[in-house]
C-alpha cells in the first residue's frame, strides 16, 4: 500500500496531467485564431498566419505527391499527408492556418495538418 506522502504525490501528479491535457485541448480548439496573424507580405518567415479566400488554382508538385493551392494569389503548400486527407476544388472559399516560409525565393504558407484548412460554405 502507498504511504501518505506517496498518495499525495500521486494525486498532485494526476491533477497536473489533467490540467495539461485540458489546456492542450482548449488551446487546440481556440488557440490558432488567437495567435495567428492575418497573412500579408510583411509577415516574417516562421510566423503563424491566417489566410482566407477563394482557391484560384490547384496544382501538383513535380513529384505529384504534394499540392500547391493558390489562395488570393498566395501559394499554399500542402504536404502529401495533408493533401491526401482533403478534397478541395477551385473556387471554394477556405480558411487556412499555416506558417510562412520562403521557398526558392517565393513566399508561401505551409500547412501542417488537414485540420488547418476549413472549407467555408
Amino acid at each position: 500500500m502507498l504511504e501518505r506522502q506517496e498518495k499525495t504525490a500521486l494525486a498532485v501528479l494526476v491533477c497536473v496531467v489533467g490540467i495539461v491535457l485540458a489546456a492542450h485541448l482548449l488551446f487546440d480548439a481556440v488557440g490558432r485564431p488567437l495567435l495567428a496573424d492575418p497573412y500579408s507580405e510583411t509577415v516574417p518567415d516562421g510566423a503563424l498566419v491566417l489566410l482566407e479566400g477563394s482557391i484560384e488554382g490547384i496544382k501538383e508538385t513535380s513529384t505529384g505527391e504534394h499540392l500547391i493551392l493558390t489562395v488570393n494569389g498566395t501559394p499554399v503548400f500542402l504536404p502529401e499527408n495533408v493533401a491526401a486527407a482533403l478534397e478541395l476544388h477551385e473556387n471554394e472559399n477556405v480558411t487556412v492556418y499555416g506558417v510562412v516560409q520562403t521557398y526558392r525565393g517565393e513566399r508561401e504558407v505551409v500547412v501542417a495538418s488537414a485540420a488547418d484548412i476549413r472549407v467555408l460554405k
